[in-house]
């Protein structure tokens, strides 16, 4: 990995600490539905994108439509987001990568409007030049919104990094042909990313984005 002129930053786990968060309401609504509640271990090996493939694995979706349980999800979570924080060292390495010229660009599987509502609550919109979020509350691939900007933004896949916390966020930017870390504190158990480059803190991140080519 050399020299990056962009970073695309994913969200939920990753800029905001929200994995109790979601865990905890997931169980919450295995509850409601006099279903059993799973571990913290078992949520960290299973969840993944998109999100219906994990609600599959605990729900009967013939007999409660995934579209119902996205509702019930968010409805629990959007309030109660904006009383989490964001993850150890966050803000620093965004107002660190900025001050050096680097362009933060926030790209998340949430709703826009709801995404919207977070950064400006977490008062960290200024770090970025854009913020992506997608168009319904689904949890579903960002792919095409990766894509999307990137053609018509005119910007070369190799000088971009993508930051996330799962392994869509890796599948993404293979597809885009950008590099990607994975910070191994989010929504995926760390021994599922051993496939991928991965990092634990975000004040090592300059050693990886600026690091310098060997064969020049």
């Amino acid at each position: 990995m050399v020299n990056k002129k962009y970073i695309f930053w994913d969200f939920n786990g990753t800029i905001l600490d929200d994995v109790h968060l979601n865990y905890q309401i997931f169980n919450e609504m295995l509850t409601e539905y006099k279903l059993k509640p799973i571990s913290l271990e078992e949520y960290l090996e299973y969840f993944g994108f998109p999100v219906i493939d994990f609600y599959k694995r605990y729900f009967d979706l013939d007999k409660i439509p995934f579209d119902e349980l996205s509702k019930l999800f968010i409805g629990k979570y959007q309030a109660r987001s904006l009383k989490e924080n964001l993850s150890p060292g966050i803000a620093d390495a965004l107002f660190y990568f900025q001050s050096l010229g680097v362009q933060n660009v926030l790209l998340s599987a949430t709703e826009q409007s709801r995404l919207n509502e977070q950064v400006e609550h977490f008062k960290i919109g200024h770090y970025f030049i854009d913020v992506l979020g997608t168009e319904n509350i689904r949890g579903e691939s960002k792919l095409h919104v990766a894509v999307n900007y990137l053609k018509k933004q005119k910007i070369n896949p190799k000088d971009v990094v993508f930051i996330g916390d799962t392994l869509h966020d890796a599948e993404v930017a293979q597809a885009v042909g950008c590099d990607v870390l994975i910070y191994t504190k989010g929504h995926q158990h760390k021994k599922r990313l051993k496939k991928v480059p991965t990092i634990d803190h975000f004040y090592i991140l300059s050693q990886y984005i600026f690091k310098k080519d060997d064969k020049k």
